[in-house]
């Protein structure tokens, strides 16, 4: 769901990482592939380093909902992170995050 709006920011696919979300065979959600990376404890905050040392970024910036998501703003990781609310509002994450938005016509419009 990720791809459409960086599509629209002109951020490259190759540059994404995210979760893919997997759905059983009625459409109803099943969990997401715990093989990829940023599943894991920790595994965002080493892909955004990863992202800053491959590119040699100067600022990156982390979209997300969770507790993990926001273990990316560690020392080295992004430099800002925004929590998406428009799923589920997690109060804790919001609570340290950089900027709150609840749909992404608010992001885009923002960064556009």
């Amino acid at each position: 769901m990720i791809n459409p709006v960086a599509s629209i920011l002109g951020i490259p696919l190759e540059n994404i990482f995210a979760n893919q979300i997997l759905f059983g065979s009625n459409g109803e959600y099943a969990g997401f592939d715990k093989n990829e990376p940023t599943s894991r404890k920790g595994g965002k905050a080493t892909a955004v380093q990863q992202l800053r040392k491959a590119h040699g970024y100067k600022s990156l910036v982390m979209i997300g909902d969770g507790a993990t998501d926001l273990e990316a703003r560690m020392p080295g990781g992004a430099d800002l992170f925004v929590c998406y609310g428009g799923v589920q509002l997690r109060e804790p994450v919001a609570a340290k995050a950089d900027w709150l938005v609840f749909n992404f016509k608010d992001l885009i419009n923002s960064l556009v």
